[in-house]
């Protein structure tokens, strides 16, 4: 989720990413399954064969991030989740692609006990991650080990999802990774900002919790995801970048 739009489309990391890699590779393809809300389970059940059916062995590079909607959910169940998502990552490692992965943000910057619980559950995450990664031999991108990601301005509005700003870090974060082209200042932190005032911070957080939080605590009462209905930007692979529609 990101402002910038081309093609019609949201643009986020993975499709900055795939512009880089298209400038060396003129048979270039790119298929962007991705749809945000998804739990794990929908993602092992509708992507993991529609990616594998696509994978040409270790020229294939595929990005898995799966799980985090779950673990934010309030009856979140480790035992479940973290053994679907090891099962994921080893159906894609065993088709011969290389495959990358990423952990999560485990400080907020935030306080208090949903702070706790949520540096509890995404360390738990992070171990899983690390656990599976290392048994394939993925590669793993830290998002702990970075300082520029805790600034919560590289953030949409909505608190969860990277704004433009932070979908263009993580594609450089992601391209020194791979060994490519990229932009060597995208750890510099954000300039300085004069901290709002107490009057527009809580106005703003009023009109997230009725924007956000309250259709989110809606959906899961009764049990729906805001990835229920959504579909992905590109289900088979196709030449990139898109130039003939410019």
């Amino acid at each position: 989720m990101c402002d910038e739009k081309r093609y019609g489309q949201y643009r986020g990391w993975a499709d900055r990413v795939a512009d880089v890699m298209a400038k060396n590779n003129s048979d270039f393809t790119y298929a962007n399954l991705a749809v945000r809300g998804k739990l794990v389970h929908q993602v092992l059940n509708e992507q993991i064969d529609a990616a594998t059916a696509q994978i040409t062995g270790e020229n294939t590079l595929v990005s898995f991030h799966a799980g985090a909607n779950d673990v934010i959910r309030p009856g979140y169940k480790a035992e479940r989740v973290l053994p679907l998502y090891s099962d994921a990552v080893r159906r894609l490692a065993a088709s011969g692609a290389t495959v990358i992965l990423f952990t999560v943000l485990e400080k907020t910057g935030n306080t208090g006990r949903s702070a706790t619980l949520w540096e509890q559950r995404f360390s738990e995450f992070n171990r899983n991650v690390r656990a599976v990664g290392l048994e394939v031999g993925a590669i793993i991108a830290e998002a702990n080990e970075e300082v520029v990601f805790r600034d919560r301005r590289l953030l949409s509005f909505d608190r969860l999802h990277l704004n433009t700003i932070g979908q263009d870090r993580v594609a450089q974060a992601v391209l020194e990774i791979l060994e490519l082209p990229y932009d060597p200042m995208w750890r510099q932190p954000l300039p300085y900002a004069q901290p709002r005032p107490k009057i527009v911070r809580t106005f703003v957080t009023m009109l997230w919790f009725t924007t956000f939080a309250l259709p989110w605590m809606w959906r899961h009462a009764r049990g729906k995801s805001s990835g229920d209905g959504r579909s992905c930007k590109y289900p088979i692979a196709i030449h990139w970048p898109l130039n003939h529609l410019d």
